[in-house]
């Protein structure tokens, strides 16, 4: 159904809701948290409600996206499983687990730590809420592995780095991890270290499956070149990986820091006075590595888009949010460098950074919001075609 046959009625629009509107969802809470990490003007009224105010958009953004989704599959079950069984529709899933992380984030980070709020009950109520992301992520990263090796047809000139996204879930939910653990250590260390354990588990898992689907990405664009048309935006999804993996082993780094050694136990490594500090400086390294792959990945990026936009214009598509969560999560990293080396370089180029991945979500939520209004965004999926990735039109 195209724009020219007039607005699609409510029935329409609730059954062609993909998943990757939770990917809206990402890119706004990678705001909030780039208000909140912003070294200028930092803990400045101005700057704690400008995250506020993102924070609220974004949970009232996912409270909406769940709603739509729960009617979604309620009215029409069948396109469950189709979804599910579909080789591009299914890989968007993980936004979900995703999208919750980043709210959970800052819950921590600005609404208990900055302002207090709910004391210990908040916290540990945060704490559940982000064991259910971890069993989501799990689902979303095994499951769809597992579908795209038993139900799914693939092909290497149709992959994009959307690939990434179910095995991103882990990464992105040890981060919220690492957060969650520095503030419990203050009521129980036992509960932050069974936390930053898992957080170890998660990253660990999803930066490697991470880095074998980059491997074969980069031997499929040398092969086959750049992904057609809209999908040239997914050349920023190498960014999310390398950026939030960065950022949680940091910050696993700061938690042994500052929890070591343990005044209780046998265990010689974790009672030795030397063993936080070792641990913080080989985080801190394996840190940059991964700082230094995602800025490669952005120079490839750059030239890429550069390339694709001389030559033609770009449809816009939902899937162009992709482009904002791991800007915003490569600029978060940045900055957090900033503040380890306190260095003007990091702290300029974060700010740089965090500032165009603002306006990059300014740009694209105003043309999401004209196309919402028109119903244009809402595109007829062929979800039940069966084909490859390149002949399905929702999200692509």
């Amino acid at each position: 159904m195209s724009g020219t046959e007039g607005k699609k009625n409510i029935k329409d629009i609730v059954r062609h809701f993909s998943p990757a509107w939770f990917a809206v969802i990402m890119g706004t809470g990678s705001i909030s948290i780039l208000f909140h990490t912003f070294p200028y003007g930092s803990g400045s009224q101005g700057m704690k409600i400008m995250s506020l105010a993102f924070f609220f958009l974004d949970l009232c953004l996912f409270i909406l996206c769940l709603f739509v989704s729960i009617i979604r599959y309620a009215m029409f079950p069948d396109t469950w499983g189709s979804m599910i069984r579909h080789p591009s529709q299914s890989l968007y899933t993980g936004t979900f687990p995703m999208g919750a992380v980043t709210i959970l984030t800052t819950a921590v980070s600005l609404v208990y730590e900055d302002y207090g709020f709910g004391g210990k009950s908040f916290l540990y109520v945060i704490w559940w809420l982000w064991w259910l992301d971890v069993a989501c992520s799990f689902l979303c990263c095994f499951g769809v592995l597992y579908y795209m090796k038993t139900a799914h047809v693939h092909a290497l000139h149709t992959m994009t780095t959307v690939w990434l996204l179910p095995v991103v879930t882990l990464v992105v939910a040890s981060s919220a991890g690492g957060i969650i653990a520095l503030s419990l250590q203050n009521y129980s260390l036992n509960h932050a270290l069974v936390t930053i354990t898992a957080s170890i588990f998660m990253v660990s898992i999803g930066l490697s499956l991470a880095l074998m689907l980059l491997t074969v990405y980069l031997l499929r664009l040398i092969v086959h070149g750049l992904p057609p048309g809209s999908r040239i935006t997914s050349v920023f999804l190498p960014l999310g990986p390398m950026g939030q993996a960065g950022y949680s082993i940091l910050l696993l780094g700061q938690f042994f820091r500052a929890a070591l050694p343990l005044a209780y136990g046998t265990s010689e490594l974790l009672t030795d006075e030397s063993t936080g500090r070792s641990i913080n400086v080989f985080c801190t390294i394996i840190t940059m590595i991964l700082w230094s792959l995602a800025s490669m990945w952005l120079f490839f990026a750059l030239l890429g888009l550069q390339r694709t936009l001389r030559r033609t214009s770009v449809p816009f598509k939902l899937e162009i949010w992709g482009i904002i969560f791991p800007n915003g999560v490569y600029a978060n990293l940045t900055l957090s460098l900033a503040s380890t080396f306190d260095s003007s370089f990091f702290r300029i180029w974060g700010s740089i950074y965090a500032v165009a991945t603002l306006f990059a979500w300014c740009l694209v939520a105003l043309r999401t919001l004209a196309l919402t209004y028109s119903t244009q965004i809402f595109e007829v999926s062929s979800i039940n075609d069966g084909g490859v990735e390149g002949t399905w039109d929702v999200v692509a």
